[in-house]
C-alpha cells in the first residue's frame, strides 16, 4: 500500500548533501529535539556532536539543544535518531488565519445581550445535569495560557473551591496562584466548566461541577514552543493520579510537518492516551478548502474536533452546518478526521478585561466578564466538558470508549436542502452527549491498532482511506476521491445520508473502526526521504491556539 501524494508535509534530509553551510551561518545555532529510543541515546548523540543539552525530554526519549549546521549534519549521520525543530507556539500573531481574524471579530462579535445558556440544551446536557451528573470528582486538564480565578469557575456548582492549581510551563511550577494574561484558556474554561447560571437557573458550563487543572504553556502574548507543550502533557501525564487528570483540553493546531508518529508533541499525545487521559484536540481553523488537519489533532487515537455553526438560529437545527474556518480531513496518513464537531461559533465564555485578547478585541464584549468567540478552540472545549459528564457518570470508561461512544452517538448534519455534510468535514456528527452516556457501545474506535508498537516504532499505521480512490486508481498518484472534490465537496456520496444514517460508513464500515498496519517502506518517489530515521522535521510552521478573535 502507498500513500497518496495529496498535501504532503515536507521533511528536510539531515545530510551533508541538503544542509548548505557557509562560513557565515556554520556557527549559528537553531534548537532542535532529538529523539531515539532511549533517552540515554539521544543525550550521548548531542553530546558527541559537541553540542550542548539544553534540557531533557524524557517523555518522548528526547532532549533539547542548540545545534549549528555542521553539528546538526553530523547527527543526522547517526542511526535511529529523529530530529526536529523546536517549532514557535503562538496564539494569534503568527497563525495560519492572522489575514482572517479581524473578519471573525466583526462577524462573531456579540450585540452586549446575546449571553445566554442554549449551548447545554443544543448538546442535550441541560438534561443529565438536571439528573444530577455534572462532572463531579473528573478533573480536565487545559494546555493553554492559564485559567483566571472568576465567578462560575472558582467554585463549581456546590460552591466548592474546585481549580486545583497551574502548572507554569515556563517557571517549571505548580501553584495555586492561578492567572491568564492571555484570555483564551480561560474562555475555554468557561464554556467546559462555568457554574455561573442564568435567570432560569441553567448553566452556562457544560461540566459545573468538573474540576479544573491550568498548564501554562503559552504566555501572555500566546506564545510557545513545542517544548513547553511536551513538558507540559509530560506533567499532566506525571500528576493524572494526583488530581484525577481525565481530559486533556489542547485547543490549538499546527500544519503537520511529517507523519504522525515522527512529531514529537504527537509522541508526547499518544503517551498521554495511553496513560488513560482522553486527549481532546482542535481540527483547526485553517477552513475546509483541503485536507488542513494539523498536529496534534491528526494523532489518530484521539478525538479531533471540528467547529459546527447554528447560523443564529438555536433550536432550528435545518439550517446548521460547519463552520467555513473549521479544517477538513482526511489526514495525509488516511485517517477521517475530525471525528465529531461541536458548536464552535460565537460561544460566550469568560474572560478577565484586561487580559490580551479583550483589550485588542473589545468587539468580543457580550456582557459583563462574558466574551464572544469562535473557533475550534470553542468545540474542543465543548467536547472535552461533554468527555466529563460521560465519565463522572461511568468512570470506569477508556479513553477509546469514551471515543467509540460520541462517535456511535454523534448526529450527522445534513444542512437543510443542500444534502448532508461531508465525513470530512463532520467526521460522524454534532455531538449529543446525553445519547452518549446512556450509550453502551463498544470496540469502534482504535481497533486493530497497537498504541504501544505504535510509540514504540515498531508498528506504524495508515487509515481506511487509503483503499479509496474515485477512479479505481492509485491513492498514491490519484488522490481524486478528495483532490477533486466530488466526495466531499459536492457530496455526491451521502447526499441522501443513507451512507451513515443506516451506520453503513462508520459504524459497520470501518472508516475509522480500523488502522490499517503500515508493512511498505516505500511511499512513492520520496521513500529515501519520509522513511528515512535520520530524517530533520522542519516544523518551523508554527503551532497557534484557535481562536484568537
Amino acid at each position: 500500500m502507498k500513500l497518496f501524494s495529496l498535501a504532503l508535509p515536507t521533511l528536510i534530509l539531515a545530510s551533508t548533501s541538503t544542509l548548505l553551510i557557509n562560513n557565515e551561518d556554520a556557527e549559528k545555532t537553531k534548537q532542535y529535539i532529538v529523539m531515539a529510543d532511549s533517552s540515554e541515546i539521544a543525550l550521548n548523540s548531542v553530546i558527541k556532536s559537541g553540542a550542548q543539552i539544553n534540557e531533557k525530554l524524557p517523555l518522548i526519549n528526547g532532549v533539547v539543544a542548540d545545534l549549528t549546521a555542521k553539528q546538526l549534519a553530523k547527527l543526522a549521520k547517526t542511526g535511529n535518531l529523529k530530529i526536529s525543530r523546536n517549532a514557535q507556539v503562538a496564539v494569534s500573531s503568527f497563525a495560519p488565519i492572522q489575514n482572517a481574524k479581524q473578519d471573525y471579530v466583526q462577524s462573531n462579535g456579540a450585540n452586549g445581550n446575546e449571553v445566554d445558556t442554549t449551548l447545554i440544551e443544543q448538546t442535550f446536557a441541560k438534561n443529565l445535569q438536571l439528573s444530577g451528573t455534572m462532572g463531579n470528582d473528573i478533573a480536565v486538564a487545559v494546555l493553554d495560557t492559564g485559567i483566571q480565578p472568576m465567578s462560575g469557575l472558582s467554585n463549581n456548582a456546590q460552591g466548592d473551591s474546585r481549580i486545583l492549581g497551574t502548572y507554569d510551563v515556563f517557571a517549571d511550577a505548580f501553584s495555586t496562584q492561578n492567572s491568564d494574561e492571555n484570555g483564551h484558556g480561560t474562555h475555554i474554561s468557561s464554556i467546559i466548566a462555568s457554574s455561573d447560571q442564568d435567570l432560569d437557573s441553567d448553566y452556562f458550563g457544560m461540566a459545573p461541577n468538573v474540576n479544573l487543572v491550568g498548564v501554562k504553556a503559552f504566555d501572555q502574548s500566546g506564545a510557545g514552543s513545542y517544548v513547553n507543550v511536551i513538558k507540559g502533557i509530560e506533567w499532566a501525564i506525571a500528576y493524572k493520579d494526583v488530581f484525577n487528570i481525565r481530559v486533556l483540553n489542547m485547543s490549538f493546531s499546527a500544519p503537520a510537518q511529517s507523519f504522525y508518529w515522527d512529531d514529537p508533541v504527537n509522541v508526547a499525545v499518544m503517551k498521554a492516551w495511553q496513560a488513560g487521559i482522553v486527549v481532546v484536540a482542535s481540527a483547526g481553523n485553517r477552513g475546509s478548502d483541503e485536507p488542513t488537519i494539523g498536529v496534534p489533532g491528526n494523532v489518530p487515537y484521539i478525538i479531533t474536533v471540528g467547529a459546527a455553526t447554528d447560523s443564529n438560529t438555536a433550536f432550528d437545527t435545518s439550517d446548521d452546518g460547519v463552520a467555513t474556518f473549521s479544517s477538513a480531513g482526511p489526514t495525509v496518513e488516511g485517517f477521517a478526521k475530525p471525528e465529531v464537531v461541536a458548536y464552535g461559533s460565537k460561544l460566550v465564555g469568560k474572560m478577565p478585561g484586561n487580559a490580551d485578547i479583550p483589550v485588542m478585541y473589545p468587539s468580543t464584549h457580550a456582557a459583563g466578564e462574558y466574551y464572544s468567540m469562535s473557533g475550534t478552540s470553542q468545540a474542543t472545549g465543548v467536547v472535552s466538558g461533554a468527555v466529563a459528564l460521560l465519565l463522572s457518570a461511568n468512570p470506569n470508561l477508556t479513553p477509546d470508549q469514551i471515543k467509540c461512544r460520541l462517535i456511535d452517538t454523534a448526529n450527522p448534519l445534513l444542512n437543510g436542502t443542500d444534502g448532508a455534510v461531508s465525513a470530512l468535514l463532520q467526521g460522524s456528527g454534532l455531538i449529543n452527549v446525553e445519547e452518549a452516556v446512556n450509550s453502551d457501545a463498544d470496540f469502534c474506535a482504535n481497533q486493530n491498532m497497537n498504541i504501544e508498537a505504535d510509540i514504540l516504532g515498531s508498528e506504524h499505521y495508515v487509515g481506511p482511506l487509503m483503499e479509496y480512490d474515485g477512479s479505481g486508481g492509485d491513492p498514491a498518484t490519484d488522490g481524486n476521491l478528495w483532490r477533486d472534490g466530488n466526495l466531499w465537496r459536492d457530496g455526491n456520496l451521502w447526499r441522501d445520508g443513507n451512507l451513515w444514517r443506516d451506520g453503513n460508513l462508520w459504524r459497520d464500515g470501518n472508516l475509522w473502526r480500523d488502522g490499517n498496519l503500515w508493512r511498505d517502506s516505500t511511499l512513492g518517489d520520496n521513500a529515501e526521504t519520509w522513511m528515512d530515521t535520520n530524517s530533520v522535521v522542519d516544523a518551523s510552521a508554527v503551532i497557534a491556539v484557535h481562536p484568537v478573535m
